[in-house]
């Protein structure tokens, strides 16, 4: 039988409007930089995504910087941490490419719904601050806000890589100062991402020479690239607001209730709150989620253990020991991301798979 890709958080596959785009962006033969019509036609490409992509996430089309990946766009945010406090700190939960500019993790725990506990006053200062609109591992929401708004001592960088194409990207009450997002992970190519930049100042740049991206990003511009993200994000945009998300939520649901009937042991982490409609972090005490993997791959489907950027890193989640789970329990979690390509058939093969694995290991324990 033909393989399930369950790993959409990873990388989605790339949508048939984005392939189109790039394969017309293929013909356009003029650099963006230059006055001539071939130039300008390439020019005309790259604005016309960054609008895409600015109507995706609501902002305004200046605010949009081309990158060549969110992790980029990350350490372009972080380099302006002298803009606002000269320090940058992340939440416990962040991804890795928010995370390791961290001087400091933000003290607390998660609780199971993932909200924070014990962490009052520690934002009392001047700081650039990452925070997850939706995690990547377990899909959920940050409580209260879809996306992080500065606050009156600090200021925000909000990775909104897993939510946008998701969910409606909500600004409540404040806007973050940075938004970082990637054009694979709502069906557009590999290597291409954007800082959004909502303050009032344009981010030094990182990458100096011609001085593209107005002076943001130098280097000629990934033509092609950029345009599959705008055509990305434009099908993304249109896919939220005519809600084809919920038909996946449906059956991510499935998934669960099917796993929830063959045992009481294992956890969807989560599943009390909100969280991405696609996303399921299935953990099962004492089966470990590194081996999880493998079997299900052998057997034709295709999940992770955690974030791809760890993948082959033996080691606990960090996102559940700071949610508190323990070490052991932490390593014996898989996610499941479904796509809007997911069939219910698709999800329930992947629940009698899983049985029939689960029932090996219990057997093994006994």
């Amino acid at each position: 039988m033909s393989r399930v890709y369950l790993d959409h958080n990873a990388t989605t596959p790339l949508r048939v409007e984005a392939r189109a785009a790039m394969l017309a962006a293929m013909d356009v033969a003029g650099n963006p930089s230059s006055v001539h019509a071939e130039g300008r036609e390439a020019k005309r490409v790259v604005e016309r995504a960054r609008a895409q992509v600015a109507e995706l996430v609501g902002c305004r089309t200046t605010q949009v910087v081309f990158t060549g990946s969110a992790t980029e766009a990350a350490a372009l945010a972080v380099a302006q941490k002298g803009r606002h406090g000269g320090s940058f700190v992340a939440l416990p939960t962040e991804h890795d490419c928010v995370a390791v500019w961290s001087e400091s993790e933000i003290n607390g725990l998660l609780d199971t719904a993932g909200k924070m506990r014990g962490c009052e006053g520690t934002l009392a200062h001047e700081a650039l601050v990452g925070i997850s609109a939706a995690n990547s591992e377990t899909g959920i929401v940050r409580p209260g806000a879809r996306v992080a708004g500065s606050g009156k001592n600090y200021s925000t960088l909000c990775d909104i890589t897993q939510i946008a194409g998701k969910m409606p990207v909500l600004f409540e009450d404040v806007t973050p100062s940075y938004a970082i997002l990637s054009a694979h992970k709502l069906g557009g190519p590999k290597g291409v991402g954007a800082l959004i930049n909502f303050t009032a100042e344009d981010p030094e740049a990182m990458i100096r020479g011609g001085g593209q991206e107005m002076g943001r990003r130098s280097g000629t511009e990934n033509v092609i690239g950029i345009a599959g993200f705008g055509a990305a994000a434009q099908a993304a945009r249109h896919d939220v607001a005519t809600g084809v998300w919920d038909e996946v939520a449906q059956f991510r649901n499935i998934l669960e209730n099917a796993i929830a009937a063959v045992t009481n042991k294992t956890i969807f982490v989560g599943k009390a709150v909100e969280r991405l409609p696609n996303t399921s972090l299935i953990l099962t005490p004492g089966w470990k989620g590194e081996t999880q993997v493998m079997q299900m791959d052998l057997a034709g489907f295709a999940v992770s253990a955690g974030s791809a950027c760890s993948s082959g890193k033996v080691k606990s989640s960090k996102v559940l020991t700071a949610m508190g789970f323990d070490e052991q329990e932490a390593a014996c979690a898989i996610r499941v991301s479904l796509g809007l390509e997911t069939t219910k058939r698709d999800v329930l093969r992947f629940a009698d798979a899983w049985a029939a694995k689960y029932e090996k290991h219990e057997m093994r324990a006994a």
